[in-house]
Formats: C-alpha cells, sequence, structure tokens
C-alpha cells in the first residue's frame, strides 16, 4: 500500500521545468517515453534550457539563456553566461549529461528514453546525469555505479547508432 501512494504522490506532484531561460510550474503525468535521439530536447533546445556547467560549478540547476546558446550534437544549448558557454565549448564531452540529458536511470533499468527534470540530477565520476523525478532520483541514488554500468552497455543499443 506504500508503494501504490508513492506512485500516486509522484505522478501527481508538480515539476519545476525551464523553459528558455523562464521558469514554470507543470504537472507531471508519468514519464514520457521518447524516441531514439542523440540528445533530450525540447522543441530543440537540449536538457529544458538548463546550462549543463552550471551543475558542476554552481552544484545546482540554472535556467540557460538564449542569448548564450550554441548549437552542439543536433540541439541548441542555453548556458547562464557567455563563460559557461565557453567553457561548455572548450569540453562539451565532458559537460553535457550523460545518455544525452535523458533519465539515466530508465537508461539502465528499462532501456529507455525518459524526459527528465533540472532538479533530479547527479554528477558520479565527474560526469552529469539527469534523472525523470524525485522518486526516480531516490532509487538512483542507492546504486548509482550499478546503474552506471548497466546504462553505459545499453546506452549504444538505445541509440541504434545515433551516438
Amino acid at each position: 500500500m506504500a508503494l501504490l501512494s508513492r506512485r500516486i504522490v509522484i505522478a501527481g506532484s508538480g515539476a519545476l521545468l525551464f523553459a528558455g531561460g523562464g521558469v514554470y510550474f507543470g504537472l507531471m503525468r508519468g514519464p514520457e517515453i521518447l524516441e531514439p535521439a542523440q540528445v533530450f530536447a525540447v522543441d530543440g533546445v537540449a536538457i529544458r534550457g538548463t546550462d549543463p556547467v552550471a551543475y558542476f560549478t554552481e552544484g545546482k540547476p540554472v535556467a540557460g539563456k538564449k542569448e548564450f546558446s550554441h548549437e552542439w550534437a543536433g540541439a541548441t544549448w542555453y548556458f547562464a553566461n557567455a563563460d559557461n558557454r565557453d567553457t561548455f565549448l572548450a569540453e562539451p564531452d565532458r559537460y553535457a549529461p550523460q545518455y544525452g540529458g535523458f533519465c539515466a536511470w530508465a537508461v539502465a533499468a528499462k532501456g529507455r528514453l525518459y524526459s527528465t527534470q533540472p532538479g533530479n540530477w547527479s554528477i558520479v565520476g565527474g560526469k552529469l546525469y539527469l534523472n525523470y523525478s524525485d522518486g526516480i532520483q531516490e532509487i538512483w541514488d542507492k546504486d548509482r555505479q550499478k546503474f552506471i554500468m548497466d546504462g553505459d552497455k545499453r546506452w549504444p543499443q538505445i541509440t541504434g547508432g545515433l551516438v
């Protein structure tokens, strides 16, 4: 019964989303299962417009700005400032989230591509991983290393050579 209640809470909870430098609240209806792509991008904007470098430098998600954007890996990436954009340009593979910014747990555990939320993240071994929800993040945090091993094996199969 506790599991059922937890699922209802997770499914019905509001999610803070960054979009185009703005912030809005949306209702989460369940994970969005996506088609293979290099990068998780909504309307062509990678990782909901969140600055990937800020996770490393500020230790939190920060909304990027359109004026500090850059095209990479088939998507437009937004950054909070020119320094973060230039840092990314110098080493995009270091700062871009693993598995193209799709839900790391879903890649590892389900072999599927789920959407992500900016507030569900971790840096493991110097790499950024994003997840779908608070509940999924809790599961991910319990066995990150195993999920990473499984995700690394599954990622090339899921993307079908796109990456």
